[in-house]
């Protein structure tokens, strides 16, 4: 399916690639000019190269040899096209200076030395309104995240902010590479349009079957063929706008309880954990972290299913999850600890 579709990544000349550009437009037009003297005037190969030399850099030395009128004309196009050359090479180079156009190469370089370094990170794609919610709500609790945006204005905001943001196309796999897929944790598909994200979902789970993905739909009736396509989930932000409202009505403080783990960086959050191989088979209490860290446990996933406030003496199996309620940066340290 990636034929189906042209790669829109955002991958400029390096300044190396355009300053060897340069030098062999030059190299070429100096030998165009040799041969051209040696061919019409029969001249050696250092005169024919230093009378092309001296008209290109228009030092106004003379004529090497009386030239005949064959060899005046070729000397009218040789300056015409040397100029051509030697004046887009003039302006490439102040365009790098003056327009910052090697800052920015510089800068791309560095963030995508950064990006190859990441392992379990995030991948979100589309900054706009919906993707700024996830990318705040992954900054907060401390997950390293890299955002892929086709506008450019956008990208540049990012960057600004800190944010490791890739201008392309996501749904093309060289994008999604270059975002680190193979070494990602999530990806959560934000872009506008439901067959967009739907082609992400396809694209992300062929680069990395065990990645988990969610993505934001608009129509509720897609949500199963995103879950064939290898999505884990699909949100309808339409369908959770109506919840909430509903929740406002009936449940006010509730709404607010939550929107305040959700929303106030230094509260609570609640998050999964994930039992790593280290702690199976020890029990909840003696997961010391938990206690010491003031961390809540309220709910264990097992197969599927989950219990409501679990017993401290439950065993903790290999494949469960707990849902635990702390502060950020306990929690982040629990789910070090206990994940390994």
């Amino acid at each position: 399916m990636e034929g189906a579709r042209t790669s829109s990544v955002y991958a400029p000349e390096s300044p190396l690639t355009k300053a060897l550009k340069i030098v062999l437009m030059l190299v070429g037009i100096l030998f165009v000019g040799a041969f051209g003297y040696i061919l019409i005037e029969g001249w050696t190969f250092f005169d024919a190269l230093y009378m092309t030399v001296i008209t290109l850099a228009t030092v106004g030395f003379g004529e090497t040899h009386p030239l005949s009128n064959a060899g005046r004309a070729f000397t009218i196009f040789l300056i015409l096209g040397g100029i051509g050359i030697i004046t887009y090479g003039v302006t490439t180079v102040t365009a790098f200076l003056v327009e910052g156009e090697m800052n920015g190469y510089l800068r791309r370089r560095r963030m995508q030395r950064a990006i190859g370094k990441l392992k379990e990170h995030y991948i979100v794609c589309g900054g706009g309104k919906n993707g700024r919610y996830v990318i705040e709500e992954l900054r907060r609790t401390k997950r390293d995240v890299v955002v892929v945006e086709r506008h450019r204005d956008r990208v540049q905001s990012l960057l600004e902010d800190g944010v490791l943001a890739l201008e392309g196309d996501a749904t093309s796999d060289n994008t999604l590479l270059t975002a680190g897929i193979e070494r990602a944790t999530g990806l959560v598909a934000t872009l506008p349009e439901d067959r967009d994200n739907l082609f992400v979902v396809i694209t992300a789970r062929g680069l990395n079957s065990h990645l988990r993905i969610v993505a934001k739909i608009d129509d509720v009736n897609v949500r199963d063929k995103f879950i064939r396509s290898g999505a884990n989930s699909a949100v309808s932000a339409s369908s959770i706008g109506g919840m909430r409202m509903a929740s406002e009505l009936i449940r006010p403080d509730t709404v607010t309880f939550l929107d305040t783990m959700l929303r106030d960086s230094a509260n609570f959050r609640v998050e999964d954990i994930p039992v790593g191989p280290s702690h199976v088979g020890k029990t909840i209490q003696e997961c010391h972290i938990l206690a010491s860290a003031g961390i809540l446990v309220v709910a264990l996933k097992d197969e599927g299913k989950y219990s409501f406030n679990p017993k401290p003496t439950l065993k903790l199996r290999a494949g469960d999850t707990l849902i635990v309620i702390g502060d950020p940066d306990h929690v982040h340290q629990a789910a070090e600890s206990i994940g390994r």
